[in-house]
């Protein structure tokens, strides 16, 4: 794979100049496509192993159409499973529906309710499109790569990076134990700050979901300096 070369200690940059270039140009066609997003968006994550009938698929097809109907952009990594409900919600919801999907040995084909699809062969280059685009950040179970670009959001905010925007944990039994190793090991051990965790919000209930970004977004917005919302991460 063309990553694996690009990332190996053996390559040395005089042999990886086309790559570079490569890499420049994807990421100029991510940024062109987030341009193309007039509206505020947010992005949704979440397992690409689900199917349509399990409850997280419904739950994030009706998160997906809940922002749509309030005028907002859906994000995914365009592919099945969380990323697939979550479009199909939005085209349910009239709203616009984007996908940037990535090159993978065995997975991942685009899924049928994209209005704006972009291919990416860098993950690099495609989560910065992510983050881009977005206003905040919903994330519903899932696996290694869901978890993934959670920590990478949480790093981005935690270090200024990028705006804090809210990152909203959608299931109280699945992110449960993760919270509380976050708290029982890092802030206990005093790796991160207890402010920290005010980077999360986790809920069981889809109407925090969607509050909890747009009152974000507002906020932001107004011309008017409101005190920040503390989110509970319990």
């Amino acid at each position: 794979m063309e990553d694996r070369r690009i990332l190996s200690a053996e390559e040395k940059t005089e042999d990886l100049e086309q790559d570079i270039a490569l890499i420049a140009q994807e990421f100029r066609g991510g940024f062109e496509a987030v341009d193309k997003i007039v509206q505020p968006a947010v992005t949704i994550f979440g397992s690409a192993r689900i199917r349509e009938g399990n409850p997280v698929y419904e739950e994030a097809r009706e998160a997906g159409r809940r922002f749509a109907e309030l005028g907002w952009a859906v994000v995914t990594g365009g592919g099945p499973g969380v990323m697939e409900a979550a479009n199909r919600g939005a085209k349910e919801g009239g709203g616009l529906s984007v996908g940037f999907n990535i090159e993978l040995p065995h997975e991942q084909s685009p899924n049928s309710y994209l209005d704006i699809s972009l291919t990416f062969r860098h993950f690099y280059a495609r989560k910065t499109m992510f983050v881009k685009a977005a206003e905040g950040f919903v994330v519903f179970p899932g696996g290694f790569g869901t978890v993934d670009e959670l920590f990478e959001a949480l790093t981005l905010i935690q270090t200024g990076k990028v705006l804090h925007f809210p990152v909203v944990l959608y299931g109280s039994d699945y992110w449960g134990e993760l919270i509380d190793w976050i708290k029982s090991e890092l802030l206990a051990g005093g790796m991160i700050s207890p402010e920290d965790l005010d980077l999360l919000f986790v809920t069981d209930d889809l109407d925090e979901v969607v509050e909890r970004v747009c009152f974000a977004h507002e906020r932001r917005s107004s011309a008017s300096p409101v005190a920040p919302v503390k989110a509970d991460a319990e």
